[in-house]
């Protein structure tokens, strides 16, 4: 059963109302019929049913939940279509002594089994798609899920078994250094296994990001260089899915610094200004199109899932943009700030 408790669907059932008056109104046999006053009246007793349905769904949605989807459904279009005719009954009846033009003419069982088919009928309309519309927004949110829960192959084997290669070199030599690599690859692969779990934050992912590059320099040594620009009044505890940032220093590394022998630095530069979070990597890389180091399948994934859960997670007003010019590759998060 929808969930009709919710403004946007309380305005979409008065709006849908509203549309059956105008349709009505401009109907070629009876337009002529249709005064200002007539059409206000419609409009109040049309505006009046969606709310009193609205109302009655919204508080029976778990008993009607309850039942079968066929027996649910007819349940709840046979229950609109008796508040209907309970409401066009009192409005007939109070039209009828006040005088009004509003219902003259119309019969009592015409106007109230009128008024309840179609308030059944537009109510069954309305319930289909708000039905199809959650099923389609659970459908994305369980992708975006499993497409999150998928990043935790983002961290290769081989990087894992490199790590452990490193650490084993460092215990007796540097056993400080060690623990510190082996506590990095811990918060790694724990980010990894809880990727679809819930939200983290810019903070929280610059750390994650911070935790992978610490690894890395401990392997590339001086070829590996980063530079970050973060100023102090970001807002730090912005919400984000996980690993969105730490895949893209990644591919940096993988596809950019790991491939050209003199290494090179990896920008990070994060900024937020008129209520938009941007995030910009930048990082020396040989060119994408060359057939021997053309860009491996897996980041253009990584791109695409990130892209995918936010613009999940923050709708239209988050952009992602990702390609290589002039010897660096750059990818650009832009993000609302709420």
């Amino acid at each position: 059963m929808p969930e009709l408790c919710r403004l946007p669907r309380l305005a979409a059932m008065c709006g849908l109302a509203l549309l059956v008056v105008v349709v009505l109104a401009l109907a070629p046999d009876g337009s002529r019929h249709w005064s200002m006053g007539r059409l206000v009246s419609a409009s109040g007793f049309a505006l009046w049913l969606a709310l009193a349905v609205s109302g009655a769904l919204c508080v029976l949605r778990r008993v009607l939940s309850r039942l079968p989807p066929v027996a649910g459904s007819l349940a709840a279009i046979g229950l609109t279509a008796v508040i209907a005719v309970l409401g066009a009954g009192i409005i007939h009846a109070l039209y009828a002594v006040l005088g009004d033009s509003f219902t003259r003419g119309i019969g009592f069982w015409r106007f109230t089994l009128g008024s309840a088919a179609t308030t059944a009928l537009i109510s069954a309309v309305a319930l289909r798609y708000f039905y199809v519309s959650d099923r389609w927004a659970a459908q994305v949110q369980a992708k975006a899920r499993a497409e999150a829960d998928a990043l935790q192959a983002r961290i290769r084997p081989h990087f894992l078994f490199n790590s452990m290669n490193l650490i084993a070199s460092l215990v007796r030599r540097d056993p400080v250094v060690a623990e510190r690599a082996v506590l990095d690859l811990s918060d790694l692969f724990r980010a990894a296994l809880g990727a679809g779990d819930g939200d983290s934050t810019l903070q929280g992912e610059c750390e994650l990001a911070e935790r992978y590059l610490s690894i890395e320099t401990l392997r590339l040594g001086d070829r590996l260089q980063v530079r970050w620009q973060r100023p102090d009044d970001l807002p730090w505890q912005h919400p984000m899915p996980r690993l969105v940032l730490q895949p893209l220093v990644e591919n940096a590394v993988l596809h950019g610094i790991s491939r050209l022998p003199e290494g090179g630095t990896i920008e990070l530069d994060i900024a937020c200004a008129e209520g938009l979070l941007q995030i910009l990597i930048r990082n020396p890389a040989p060119d994408p199109e060359a057939p021997s180091l053309a860009l491996t399948q897996g980041a253009g994934h990584a791109l695409h899932n990130i892209a995918h859960r936010l613009a999940w997670r923050f709708g239209a007003g988050a952009r992602m943009t990702a390609g290589w010019s002039g010897g660096y590759y750059e990818c650009r998060i832009t993000m609302p700030v709420r």
